[in-house]
């Protein structure tokens, strides 16, 4: 998994100086999904990357189409790979352009939500516990009631499976576990933020597989 998570960062960073105003959402999400393969995921493990831009990055699981990149856009990325039938999850904001002030605000309140929610890990540790580090950080910020999905979900040869990341689950964690740390903030109709990491539980907490950074940055 810390392999899929490196074949991961390597393809969106060939992608990346590729982006430009115009391109489409379809455009874009086509030209990562060849990264991940040039990169070293294997073919089963392919999938369309989900690409938001503008309004439809405030929709968690938008769908690209064919929307063009505009200056001042928000651009949501959440991209996976897979080695050896383990799969890497991640998902990275970045901004068209300069961003209007409370846009960048809100990526900032995001970034800070996925630490805390990073740190709460360790052995024993319930996975609401989890959830309400994240959560508490948005939702002192003032946007509680924009964080409208579950902090995370289990990893491993599925994309979705045990433990979940939510409000209402108090099962413990255990050393080996792995799953995601992905809180969001949604502003419907102008934009949203996630920032999405695989991290796996350790005995002295939980460290993340992936080092991409987690700043703001600017594309296009």
């Amino acid at each position: 998994m810390q392999r899929g998570a490196l074949i991961a960062e390597r393809a969106l960073e060939a992608a990346l100086p590729l982006i430009r105003a115009g391109m489409t959402e379809r455009e874009l999400a086509a030209e990562l999904g060849l990264q991940l393969h040039r990169a070293g995921s294997e073919p089963e493990g392919a999938f369309h990357p989900v690409v938001a831009t503008g309004p439809n990055s405030a929709l968690p699981h938008a769908t690209p189409g064919d929307r063009p990149l505009q200056p001042g856009d928000l651009l949501i990325v959440d991209w996976r790979a897979r080695t050896q039938g383990y799969i890497s999850d991640l998902t990275r904001p970045f901004a068209v352009g300069e961003l209007e002030p409370e846009l960048a605000a809100v990526h900032a309140v995001v970034q800070q939500a996925n630490q805390a929610g990073v740190q709460a890990v360790r052995p024993g540790v319930p996975c609401s516990a989890i959830d309400r580090a994240a959560r508490q950080v948005i939702e002192a910020a003032g946007y509680g009631e924009r964080f409208i999905h579950r902090t995370g979900h289990g990893l491993g040869l599925e994309t979705h499976e045990p433990p979940y990341i939510r409000q209402d689950n108090d099962s413990l964690l255990e050393p080996g576990m792995t799953f995601t740390v992905e809180p969001g903030i949604y502003l419907p109709g102008r934009g949203g933020v996630r920032v999405e990491d695989d991290v796996v539980v350790s005995e002295r907490g939980g460290r993340s597989l992936s080092g991409f950074a987690r700043e703001l940055r600017q594309v296009g």
